[in-house]
Parts: structure tokens; sequence; C-alpha cells
């Protein structure tokens, strides 16, 4: 059953056409996830549908009583009222009264005497009765509670953004709606609460609509994805992976037309360089054609650019804690006596619950605080590149390629060549007609992508990243992606976005609430996995098994020894891999037993490496035979 059906919605921001005649429909079964370059009216879309924005052409249509819920990236909400006050705000006959019952009940504890008080209690107690709203209420104190929200008796004003977006997400997820529409519902939450809030979605008896950029839990919760693109809509059914797939293959197309259509003008403009003459209709029509081929170009994907710049080498030092501690004022300590070491080219993940120091811990590995106790060391060659979390102030009054050439104007790449801060601007999706706009007029998503090609354009050779994908659309993520993949420099992130993890850490540690900071090498999956199955034993990559080929005459006397003995070898030594791996999981903070674990790892991984390109050369030679 349809719930809400847009007809030729279109909305331009000043010469930028944001949306062109877009129309779709919702089921009451639709799992919608929206995603493009930020800067291509997915926020805006929302907030089309919500009626915050006006359409300058189109039309909803939808059932008299149609409700929706939406959260907002940034809400708002009355400072002045409690957590539990602002989740019982909702519009719904339930929400009214829980808010009112909310209210009457702190009038009685402050003044129990007063048989007014107690009379207005008595009554909002039947009225919960009635709408049988008991259940919401503990619901409501249950999803703040998976939320990470424990004090419901605070008020708003004392709480963090990002705790107040989760204030948000709980009020929509307590008050059912027709339509639930969410804007970067994973930012601020930890793993745990993403996990939880994926299993809650599943089991949302409504349509959803949401913007996201954390992937995993895109591709777990939809059925739909809508991508906006230079103010189109297309449509695929089918989660996030589906999506990929399909977008693969509508790409594959479009370059084979591209193709066709160069290969068309190439035999026309050799007609035309002839000396054709428009004599007749027939040429003319021809001449005609190839003015329209010219003029036709097949738009040119960026989802996959990326560049290495050549930055300074790292020295065989790059950072070391030594025993370091840090709490605030006179609070209980974040962490105590770390040890810990950054070693050339490594990427490490930090991952854990909200509020365990994560992001102090990386100012401090960065020297942006000192420790309370401890020390920090870093290497003389080691040249910093720091991106923040939070919104960075850019004077807004500058254009947006002032703003990069204050880091640099050119750069040289690994393979010699330079590239320009135009070009440069160019692959992170901000084209030459964009470069001389003022910053003031970039969306923020636009301007995080800005910010973080300015830090890419100083060329750091140790890359701190305080939780990169928050606001940054699923583009600018791959660009940074393929980025690091390459990058020959030391990587330290702060992320609660696996997909981003498992692509670029080769190790985590996960901070919890009143323990020891956990270490384990290996994809951040596995550990998640790990951590849901105990026992489990810890396994970082699934090696390629040797498949089993009969022996066969032909082989010198050495080949057939090491033909009958290379697959035990390699198991052995698989075995011993995971014996290591085992001891590293259980660890705990000895950094310098960790690193020559990982050490001894990395050599077993070569041998079964050298070991496996045996195995293949011996194969081949037994097919030959």
């Amino acid at each position: 059953m349809s719930v809400l059906i847009a007809d030729e919605l279109t909305k331009t921001f000043g010469e930028k056409s944001l949306l062109n005649k877009v129309s779709f429909t919702i089921e009451n079964t639709s799992r919608i996830g929206i995603i493009g370059a930020n800067g291509t009216g997915k926020s805006t879309l929302l907030k089309t549908i919500t009626k915050q924005e006006d359409l300058e052409h189109g039309s909803f249509t939808h059932a008299k009583n149609f409700r929706i819920q939406y959260v907002e990236q940034e809400p708002q909400f009355d400072e002045q009222l409690t957590v539990l006050e602002t989740v019982f705000q909702g519009p719904s006959e339930v929400m009214t009264v829980l808010h009112d019952y909310d209210r009457a009940l702190k009038q009685f504890e402050n003044d129990p005497s007063s048989s007014t008080n107690e009379n207005r209690l008595f009554q909002m107690q039947a009225e919960m009765d009635r709408l049988n709203a008991w259940e919401a209420d503990t619901k409501a104190k249950t999803i703040l509670s998976k939320l990470g929200i424990k004090e419901t008796n605070q008020e708003i004003r004392k709480l963090s953004g990002g705790q107040k977006k989760r204030v948000a997400l709980a009020r929509a997820l307590i008050d059912r709606a027709d339509l639930l529409i969410l804007d970067e519902p994973t930012n601020h939450l930890d793993s745990t609460s993403i996990a939880w809030l994926e299993s809650f979605i599943s089991q949302y008896s409504g349509a959803l609509m949401m913007v996201t950029h954390d992937r995993y839990f895109l591709n777990r919760v939809t059925n739909t994805i809508f991508e906006l693109d230079r103010g189109n809509l297309y449509q695929y059914d089918g989660n996030y992976e589906t999506y990929l797939a399909e977008k693969a293959r509508r790409e594959e197309e479009a370059l084979k037309a591209e193709d066709r259509r160069q290969n068309i003008l190439r035999r026309e403009l050799e007609w035309l360089h002839r000396g054709a003459k428009a004599r007749t209709t027939k040429q003319k029509a021809r001449i005609d054609r190839v003015h329209d081929l010219k003029e036709q170009k097949q738009e040119q994907s960026t989802d996959t650019l990326s560049f290495v710049s050549d930055q300074a080498r790292l020295g065989k030092k790059v950072i070391e804690a030594f025993s370091v501690s840090k709490r605030f004022a006179n609070e209980e300590w974040l962490f105590q006596h770390v040890d810990e070491r950054v070693d050339r080219g490594e990427r490490i993940g930090i991952t854990g619950e909200n509020g365990t120091g994560k992001t102090t811990f990386l100012n401090l590995l960065a020297k942006r605080i000192q420790p309370d106790e401890g020390a920090v060391e870093h290497g003389e060659t080691v040249r910093i590149g720091y991106f923040t979390q939070g919104e960075t102030e850019i004077d807004g009054d500058l254009r947006v390629l002032e703003y990069i050439r204050e880091g640099a104007s050119v750069i040289k790449t690994k393979d010699g060549t330079t590239i320009t801060a135009e070009q440069m601007l160019e692959r992170f999706l901000f084209p030459r007609s964009v470069q001389w706009s003022y910053v003031q007029r970039l969306s923020g998503g636009e301007r995080r992508r800005l910010y973080l090609l300015r830090i890419l354009m100083e060329e750091p050779n140790v890359l701190f990243l305080d939780e990169p994908t928050n606001n940054l659309d699923i583009p600018t993520l791959r660009l940074l992606e393929e980025y690091l993949v390459d990058f020959p420099g030391s990587v330290v992130t702060v992320s609660h976005d696996r997909y981003f993890l498992d692509r670029i850490a080769d190790r985590l540690l996960i901070f919890q609430q009143g323990e020891p900071i956990l270490r384990f090498v290996g994809y951040f999956e596995t550990y998640w996995q790990t951590k849901e199955e105990k026992p489990a034993k810890v396994k970082v990559k699934n090696e390629p098994q040797p498949k089993q080929v009969k022996s066969r005459k032909k082989l010198s006397y050495k080949d057939q020894q090491d033909w009958n003995t290379i697959e035990e070898r390699i198991d052995i030594l698989e075995q011993k891999k995971a014996e290591l791996e085992e001891t590293m999981a259980h660890a705990g903070s000895d950094s310098g037993q960790l690193q020559d674990l990982m050490q001894e790892v990395k050599a077993i991984e070569d041998e079964v490496d050298q070991l496996m390109e045996r195995w293949s050369y011996l194969a081949e030679l037994m097919e030959e035979s």
C-alpha cells in the first residue's frame, strides 16, 4: 500500500538544480536509503517531504491522517525540558498523556501534601490505564538506555550535540508514524548502539526513509536505494550491495554508449572533413548530427578518483606513548598506564563505547594535549595531519580555490607528476564551476570534504582522523578509503563506522567503560563476531586453501618431494599463525609483546605467500605433464 506519492518535485539553489522533476512512490513496507554526493540535495529532499522547505514545482499525495517522524542531523529542543519531557513531546495522544503524567508525578513529588497534586496524579494514572501507556513509558526508558542515555531527568541544555541527536532518535522510535525519516542516524552512536538500532528498525512496522554514510547499516536495513545525482533521482530495488552491482552495470552500459558515440562521431567527422556541403536536406541533417554528437558528453563518474602524494618519508621511529594516564578535573581516570607504539605504515583503528576516552587518547598521541602521567614521543620526521570530529571554522568569505591554495598550490605524486590545486579539487568532487564560489555557499558536508582535502594537500606522513566518516558522503568516503589504502605513512583513526574500519585498520584498540584497553589484530567484523559468540577462535583472515590435485609423473625428484609435502607445510604454518593470533588477542596492554607477536605473524604470512606461489607453479607443472 502506498503511503506517499511524489510527483515532479523541482527545487533549485541559485543556478544549481537539486531536484529536477523527481517522482517516486513510498510503500508501507519501503526501507529507502538515499545516497549521493554532499550538496546534491539529500537533506533538501527530506525537508520538502516534511514541509520544512517549499518546492518550486511538484506535489505530494498521501492519506488525510498521514504522520511523519523526522530526526534531523542537528535537532533543536527546548533547553529547559528534561530528557523524558522532550521524548514525550510527540503529537500522538499516548505521547501527550505520557508527558502530562510525567509532569503530574513531578508536581506530586515536590508537594505530596497537596490534594490538587494528588488528584491530578490519580487522574493521569487513569488516563495511562485507559490508553495502556505504561508499556510506552517502559519502552521509552529502554530505548533511551539502549542509545546510551541513562539519566532521563537531566535537562536538555546539559547534553552534548551527540546526546541530543540520540534523544531525538529515541523520540521518533517511541512514537510510531506512517513514515520515519532519519538524517544520519548512526552519527554519535557507538557500535553497540548501532547494532541495537539495526535490530530495532528491522522490526519497525512503518515506512522508512534515511540518509546515512554507514554502508553496513545501509546494506542491512534497506530494500530500496535512491541515488541523487545532478538533480535526477535513480531508483534501485534492493540493498546497498545490489545498488553497487546495478550501478556498475549502468555505468558499463553508459561507457559502451559513449564508445559508440565516439565511433560514429569519428566516421561523421571524416565524412565532413572530405568537404561535404549541405546541398541536400539529407546532407544538412547529417552535418547537424555531427554537431549533436559533439555536444553529447558522457558524464564522468568520480566515485573512484584517488591520488597519493609524494610526502616526506617517515623514519624508523614514529610515535611512542610511555605509561600515559589521563583524566579531566577530579573525575575518574579515563585510562591509566597505557603503553602504545605507532610504527611506520601502520593503520590503527580506535573504537568502543562513547565517553571512554577515544578522542582524548587520539589527542594525546598527536600531542594536542598532555598526559597527566607518562609521556608521548614523536620521531623527528613525523609530519601530522589532524582531521577533527566537529565542525571546522573556515572563513566563509574565502573562495573554495583560495582556501585550498593556502595549504598548497601544487603537489607532487609518487610517480613524479604534479597536480594543481584546481585538479585536486576536481578529484575531490568540486568541479571548476564551483571552485570560485564562496565557501559560505557550500553545504556542511561539502565543507567537511573541503577541509579533508586541505589536510591532504599539506602532505602529512602521519594522519590522525577523528570520526572522519561523520557527515561525509559515500563518494567522498570511497575516495578517502582509496587514498588511505595507498597512503605510505601511518594512520590512527577513531571511528564507529564498521565498513571504514574493515577497509582501513590493521589492528584495533577497543575502549571499554571501566576496563583496560583491548587490543585486537584483524577486521572489526571479526572482533564483533568474537564478542557476540564467546568463546570463539580469533581468526584474522581466511587464506586461500590449495586445491587437491592428484600427483602425476614427469616432475623432477625435488618437485615431487615439494608437491608431496607443501600442503602439510602450509597447514602447519597456518596453525602456528592462528595460535599467535590467539595469543595476541589476549596480550592485554603489553605493547612490546604485541609488536613482537605481530612481527612473527608477518614472517609466517610471508613464508605462506612464498609456499603458495611454489604450490601454484607445481600445480601448473602437474597440468602440463
